[in-house]
């Protein structure tokens, strides 16, 4: 997981294009939107994190900024 990438994904697509990229990934077929990972299942994980950001941005009225703190946080926690 790149923190990088998901900032990236995050900031330069919509919530619907995450989903397509996830349905292609799923489906074995290349994303519209290129995804940086070194193989599908980590750009699976970069693809679901941006989703997962924009998703607490829009249900919680937070800005980017504070919806990525609040993901790697919620990382960090998992892995402590």
């Amino acid at each position: 997981m790149q923190i990088a990438v998901i900032k990236q994904l995050a900031e330069t697509h919509s919530t619907a294009q995450l989903r397509e990229a996830e349905d292609a990934i799923i489906n074995e077929q290349k994303p519209a939107i290129h995804v940086d990972g070194k193989d599908e299942g980590e750009q699976l994980t970069h693809i679901l994190a941006a989703i997962e950001i924009h998703n607490d941005m829009e249900k919680n009225s937070i800005d980017f900024r504070t919806a990525l703190r609040n993901y790697t946080q919620r990382v960090r926690n998992s892995i402590n």
